[in-house]
């Protein structure tokens, strides 16, 4: 399926607004949007691993949501750009590169033995203190948290707000 701009008033998400549906669900979110936004880890950062995550469940509206959310928080092009293929690219810092590689961990079964084994963890800690570490940890459980939405509900890649639980077509 072509999935341009011009065809997305054809498509419909699975079901409305979760949210509306759940309405549990406004608290929730907004207990861990206050969590990531402790101010421990820059929002940019955050914004790379939850591109990342998005790329790594194979999900267009996560990735779409969080490159928009990665522009908001002035996140180099080059960056976006890259985030897929962070391990040789030359733009992250140290501290990006970790974060990127607990997403990665922590997302993806390990070939063998521990997904964060020992030293990526001390690697982590040589670049985030306890509090830095933990709301990475929650920022990496926040994205994780609505996943199952995205891929099971189908919301609309790049609508808007208002239309990305659109059960009905436009046409």
């Amino acid at each position: 399926m072509d999935m341009t701009t011009s065809n997305l008033d054809t498509l419909t998400s699975r079901f409305s607004d979760p949210q509306k549906l759940v309405p549990e669900l406004g608290d929730v979110s907004t207990a861990l949007f206050k969590i990531i936004g402790n101010g421990a880890v820059p929002r940019s950062t955050i914004t790379l691993i939850h591109l990342r995550a998005g790329q790594l469940v194979e999900n267009t509206y996560l990735t779409v949501m969080h490159t928009a959310n990665a522009r908001r928080a002035a996140v180099p092009e080059e960056k976006i750009a890259a985030v897929a293929s962070w391990k040789d690219a030359p733009y992250f810092t140290e501290a990006e590169r970790v974060a990127l590689a607990l997403v990665e961990a922590v997302l993806t079964p390990a070939r063998q033995g521990e997904r964060v084994p020992e030293g990526l963890y001390a690697w982590a800690a040589e670049h985030y203190d306890d509090r830095a570490l933990a709301t990475l940890a929650m920022a990496i459980g926040q994205v994780s948290f609505f996943v199952p939405l995205a891929l099971i509900g189908k919301p609309l890649p790049g609508a808007s707000m208002a239309e990305q639980w659109r059960t009905t077509r436009t046409d």
